[in-house]
């Protein structure tokens, strides 16, 4: 699921969205793709169970670094 590194994790991104939208409804596309392996804090997110596998649900902005 994560590899612990002190107090940042480790994951896989499996899927993520369009990006975010400005006031003016401008898309600011994500920096992160499907496949990118991330780090991020370990209160990032919100841990879900879907069709009984784990996934983790965060914002692009608690990514603390793309590795891979």
């Amino acid at each position: 699921l994560s590899r612990g590194l002190g107090d940042v994790y480790k994951r896989q991104i499996v899927s993520c969205g369009e990006g975010a939208r400005k006031d003016s409804g401008e898309l600011i596309p994500m920096a992160v793709k499907a496949n990118d392996v991330v780090l991020f804090g370990k209160w990032s997110g919100t841990e879900v169970t879907v069709e009984g596998e784990e996934l983790l649900i965060m914002k692009e902005s608690d990514v603390l670094g793309i590795i891979s």
